[in-house]
Formats: C-alpha cells, sequence, structure tokens
C-alpha cells in the first residue's frame, strides 16, 4: 500500500509531537513544590530511579547511556520495519504506534540525559492517589488503545475471511531458508560490530588507567551482556521479517496453485490475494483463464453455482460480463484454411481460369508426368 507525502506526514508527526509535549511538560514540573490536588488530579514532582525492569540497575552509569541510547535506535528501526511491512494504510494504527514510540523515547531520554524519569502526575486524593507517572506514560495507553481499535476495524482487511491461505507458513522449506539467511547475515555484521566494539573499548580503557583487570571486568562483562541481549533481540526481529517476507512471495504461487486446482475441478473463482502480497498480477492471469473456461466452454465439469459467484463478482469489480457461448461459435478460423483462401485466387490468376482442379495450376509449357499402371 503507497502512502502519499501527506499520509506520512500524519503518521510521523504524532512521534515527535508526542515526544515533545513530554519533554516539555517534565521540564515544567521541575518546578513543582511538594504536593498539589485540583480535583481528581495531583501533581507531584518524583524522580524516578527504578530501572526498567529492573535490566540496567547494576551497569555503569556510561554502559547504562550506551545501553538505553542502542535500545532507542532498535525501538526506531522496528518502528520503521513495522511502517514499511504494514500492507494496509490505516492511519489510525500507524499514527497509534507513533504515539507509543514517542512515549517510550520520551522516557528513554530521561533515562540516558538524567539517569531517572521525571514523573509528576497522580489520580485519586491525597488520602489515597496512584502512583506518580508521566505524560508519556499515559500517552502510551493511547497508543495502545488507536493499535487495538484500528486492529478491529481493519481486521477483515488484514486478515480476509474468504482467505485459502490461513497461514503464514505456506512453503516451509522455502521460507525456513529465507529466514534464516536473513538472519545470518544480521547476525554476520552484528558480530563485527561487537568485534569491533570491545576491542575498542577495551583497548581504550587500558590505555587510560592500564592493564586492571577489576575495572575491565566491570565494563565488559556488563557489555558484552547487553550485547548478547540486544544481538538475540535483533535477530528475532529478523526471523520474524523474513517470516513475513517470505510469506509475501510462497503465499501468492500457494494461492495460484489452489486455483488452478478448483478451476480444474470445475469451481471458476476470482483469485484474491493478500494485501501486500507480491505477484499482484496472478489475479488478473487468474481472472481472465477462468473466463476463457467459461467462454469456451473448455472443461464439461463447470459447476453453474461457481459459474454465477464468479459472474457476480466480475461484474462487482467493474470486469466486462461475462456471457457463455458455444464451442462453434468462438471456434477461431483454421490456419491451413484461410491459407488456401489466400492462395486459391493467386492460382486462378496465373491460369487465366476459374477451375480449380489440380490441372488447372500448371503451366500450358509443361507436360503433368503420367502414372505407369
Amino acid at each position: 500500500m503507497q502512502l502519499r507525502r501527506l499520509d506520512w506526514f500524519l503518521v510521523i508527526v504524532p512521534l515527535f509531537l508526542t515526544w515533545g509535549i513530554d519533554q516539555a511538560t517534565k521540564a515544567w514540573a521541575e518546578g513543582i513544590r511538594g504536593l498539589q490536588f485540583y480535583g481528581p488530579f495531583g501533581f507531584v514532582l518524583h524522580h524516578n530511579h527504578g530501572a526498567m525492569l529492573g535490566l540496567f540497575s547494576d551497569l555503569p552509569a556510561v554502559l547504562r547511556i550506551v545501553t538505553l541510547s542502542t535500545g532507542g535506535a532498535f525501538l526506531i528501526f522496528s518502528f520503521a520495519i513495522i511502517q514499511y511491512l504494514l500492507p494496509i494504510k490505516s492511519l489510525l494504527l500507524r499514527s497509534g504506534m507513533s504515539v507509543l514510540l514517542g512515549g517510550i523515547l520520551g522516557n528513554v531520554t530521561d533515562r540516558i540525559v538524567n539517569g531517572y524519569v521525571v514523573d509528576f502526575l497522580l489520580l485519586g486524593s491525597p488520602a489515597r492517589a496512584t502512583p506518580a507517572f508521566n505524560l508519556a506514560d499515559a500517552l502510551q495507553w493511547v497508543g495502545y488503545a488507536m493499535i487495538a481499535t484500528a486492529l478491529i476495524r481493519e481486521s477483515e482487511i488484514l486478515w480476509p475471511a474468504d482467505n485459502t491461505r490461513k497461514r503464514l507458513w505456506v512453503n516451509l522449506k522455502f521460507q525456513l531458508r529465507y529466514c534464516f539467511i536473513l538472519t545470518g547475515v544480521g547476525l554476520g555484521f552484528a558480530m563485527i560490530a561487537g568485534v569491533f566494539s570491545y576491542t575498542f573499548l577495551r583497548v581504550t580503557i587500558i590505555d587510560l588507567v592500564g592493564n586492571n583487570e577489576k575495572l575491565l571486568d566491570h565494563y565488559l562483562s556488563p557489555f558484552i551482556f547487553t550485547f548478547m541481549i540486544v544481538s538475540f533481540t535483533f535477530a528475532v526481529v529478523l526471523f520474524l521479517v523474513g517470516r513475513v517476507l517470505s510469506s509475501r512471495i510462497a503465499g501468492p504461487l500457494y494461492a495460484f496453485e489452489k486455483f488452478i486446482e478448483d478451476l480444474t475441478n470445475g469451481r471458476p473463482r476470482r483469485l484474491r490475494l493478500r494485501v501486500g502480497d507480491e505477484f499482484k498480477h496472478l489475479e488478473n492471469i487468474a481472472a481472465r483463464l477462468s473466463q476463457q473456461v467459461i467462454d469456451k466452454q473448455l472443461l464439461g465439469n463447470l459447476k453453474e453455482d461457481y459459474v454465477q459467484k464468479f459472474k457476480e463478482e466480475q461484474a462487482k469489480h467493474g470486469a466486462a460480463p461475462t456471457t457463455t457461448t458455444s464451442s462453434a461459435e468462438t471456434k477461431s478460423p483454421n490456419p491451413q484454411e484461410k491459407e488456401s483462401e489466400s492462395v486459391l485466387p493467386v492460382a486462378e490468376a496465373s491460369t487465366g481460369t476459374d477451375d480449380s482442379s489440380p490441372q488447372s495450376a500448371i503451366p500450358n509449357n509443361v507436360t503433368p508426368l503420367k502414372r505407369s499402371t
């Protein structure tokens, strides 16, 4: 599905808008003093030093910044891949993803710059209130809601009811090979980057403070651990991307095979591929095949209910109505007959007679051979 420039603008702007509003409100919240409640909404400044899911609490400050920065870049990469692979326009779904990513990046930015997340919002009353949160947290739930709503609304397009494929693993051998090749190439580049980063970090530490094994272990062990987590996640994402891309290749071929099988069994129909599939021209080829089978009565086992349904779908999609004609009416002229018709007048002109016997085409100065008895 091709998006126009305006569509991409409407998709990308929510990401920057969410991130910008979150950062602006956190800067304002730094001036809050004490606990303030206005109806059900409360404000209090709270610096949340807790690690995300406990993953980065033991990392040195430098590696925590590097790891979180890499994680943010990885999220942006995943966002771009998903936006590319989405088979439908669905601005609600795409914008919801932008709002969700903007909220996540807002908190990641806090941890990178400050080492903590600024929370300042409360719900409830002074006696009983929710834990402090920020606008990025709230907007992430807005993004989740937009995504869920879009998936429910666009479910018929994403997963058609008459989809004969029913699954992503269509040709298991081909698709697994495709996925492993893609994953292997990605891990190869990741390994090169890892060796470079590890060597650079180790040499830099030794150059600055000497060969201090305790200090080297303090920095290098967390680096190896976090790098393995990032590489594993990257490999999983590449494998899933390969699964989707290979399905868009193998799926249409499988669907066309099923169409040919139905057609030979006297069940002509339209071929409908998934949105985003490759080889979309197979739909037109299938429609022409079905129409010719019906028009020329090429099969003797045509089922009338399938023929009628095919005609209705052709009319619904704006195609010319299919009319059933006899094989004699649609029979093409014999090339040999056309050739004889074109040669005959030439022979008559050369002899100056309208006699159609074989000897009328022989010149007068040539004596025909006589067959011996």
